[in-house]
């Protein structure tokens, strides 16, 4: 069976830290030039007082680089939320529960064998029990094992037949992911076995599963659970609190 390839998140999360952080010293370096010639502290084209100037500021000001790094990262996130965003919020058929007519869509990135994703499970309910007017729209992404790829293609066969959620809920509230399991849950949810044996032989979902680890890593998605609302991208089990702030803060713009 062929299974999507799955992406080196620690090693491309890495590569993408080292270029925040040169471009947020680079960020600095440019600041600093421009208060010093405004100041008229040095002459313009000074380079090597402009650098002295730069240098000993940051080293007095260490706490400025994270906070840059941040400020930068969150920017970018922004940007290519933006640029993605019907991608990221078009469900797969019928991967989402929720209101139809929405007003805001929190995205969920998730794997079938992460506890965290399944931690998170009691949240989102809740999430979406109380508020009428919020769609969350679910991604696979298998990154974990092989059975967590089986189980996200015949997740998506579930979407495609109208059973996202009661096989969804069936397949967590069974614990660890095997390939009995996945059948379980799929039969719990209306699917006979011979249709999700079929599914997790095919390759027709892994045009969907690539797509979704694409999005994943320009996200910079180090792990699941990952969530996107608005313009704002969630590391990890963040809570409840965070998640309902999160749909606050779109709809406070």
């Amino acid at each position: 069976m062929t299974q999507p390839s799955r992406p080196p998140f620690r090693a491309a999360l890495s590569n993408r830290m080292m270029q925040m952080t040169l471009g947020a010293l680079a960020l600095l370096a440019v600041g600093g030039t421009a208060l010093a010639l405004q100041a008229g502290s040095v002459p313009v084209g000074d380079k090597a007082a402009i650098e002295k100037i730069v240098h000993d500021y940051i080293l007095e000001h260490p706490e400025i680089i994270p906070q840059a790094i941040e400020k930068l990262q969150a920017k970018r996130l922004s940007g290519t939320i933006q640029e993605n965003r019907k991608a990221i919020e078009t469900p797969y058929a019928g991967a989402w529960e929720g209101a139809p007519d929405s007003d805001v869509t929190l995205v969920e990135f998730f794997d079938y064998a992460c506890g965290y994703c399944r931690a998170s499970l009691p949240d989102l309910a809740k999430l979406v029990s109380e508020d009428r007017k919020l769609k969350i729209v679910y991604r696979e992404l298998p990154i974990l094992s092989d059975e967590s790829s089986d189980a996200a293609k015949v997740s998506l066969l579930a979407a495609e037949k109208g059973r996202y959620m009661a096989y969804h809920k069936a397949l967590y509230a069974a614990g660890h992911v095997t390939r009995d399991s996945i059948l379980a849950a799929a039969a719990e949810a209306g699917i006979g076995k011979a249709e999700a044996e079929a599914a997790m032989a095919s390759s027709k979902y892994d045009a969907e599963i690539q797509s979704n680890i694409a999005l994943a890593q320009k996200l910079q998605a180090n792990g699941t659970p990952t969530f996107v609302v608005g313009d704002q991208v969630l590391n990890g089990a963040v809570g409840y609190q965070a998640l309902k702030d999160g749909v606050a803060a779109v709809r406070g713009k």
